[in-house]
């Protein structure tokens, strides 16, 4: 994977926990440094034992910006199916990237984080000239960029990416609950639940199952 030479530009000082929630802060400090095409990006599926890694990008309208977009954890699954067409209709821009578990496992969970999310940027079919992140890890690409530690909670634009990306790749694990029903995918989604660990005692791993990941395995000892 190339090394970024994107700095995590230091637009303020303010302190984090002085920032109103949910809101275009961020996007309009950007603005007012004088960049125009802000993206907000996400991943979902980091966790689980099972399935790909997702990442969004979407530059939001601030003008058509539905109501109700917030960090897609505190949001019911049927929350966020609903936003989810109208964050693509309110967006200038918007892209979705998808590293299957094989990827996970030859690399690693991080490097295949930030490949989808470096992905989902270039995907975009406006380049974005600047990047909200969530989280403390920049995306590899020559963008200029800020990391916003809780940023699904803080930023309007990334919120809208958590739900995209966590929507689809909810869509993906349901998709694939169909071929290997034993282990619940539909339910879980993936992540280690007592279900989904007792169904790898009795069957073992499917095809999509990240075998580096503790647990998998037979041989390994699953955390309860």
């Amino acid at each position: 994977m190339p090394v970024s030479r994107t700095q995590n530009f230091q637009l303020f000082s303010l302190p984090i926990d002085n920032v109103e929630q949910n809101t275009f802060y961020y996007e309009v400090l950007a603005k007012n440094e004088g960049y125009t095409f802000i993206a907000g990006v996400d991943e979902a599926g980091r966790g689980p034992l099972a399935g790909p890694v997702t990442a969004a990008a979407v530059i939001l309208s601030a003008e058509r910006c539905p109501d109700g977009i917030k960090d897609s954890k505190k949001m019911t699954a049927a929350e966020r199916e609903k936003l989810f067409p109208r964050i693509i209709d309110c967006s200038v821009s918007f892209a979705i990237a998808v590293i299957p578990h094989s990827f996970i496992d030859k690399y690693n969970i991080l490097k295949a984080t930030l490949e989808a999310m470096k992905q989902a940027v270039l995907a975009l079919h406006i380049a974005p000239d600047f990047l909200l992140i969530d989280g403390n890890q920049s995306v590899p690409v020559n963008i200029k960029q800020r990391c916003i530690k809780k940023g699904d909670s803080l930023s309007k634009s990334i919120s809208a990416a958590s739900i995209l990306a966590k929507v689809y790749r909810d869509w993906i694990m349901d998709g694939y609950s169909n071929q290997f029903p034993v282990y619940g995918f539909n339910i879980n989604k993936g992540y280690g639940t007592a279900f989904h660990r007792n169904a790898l005692r009795l069957f073992g791993p499917c095809p999509i199952h990240r075998t580096t990941f503790k647990g998998v395995l037979k041989n390994d000892k699953i955390q309860d």
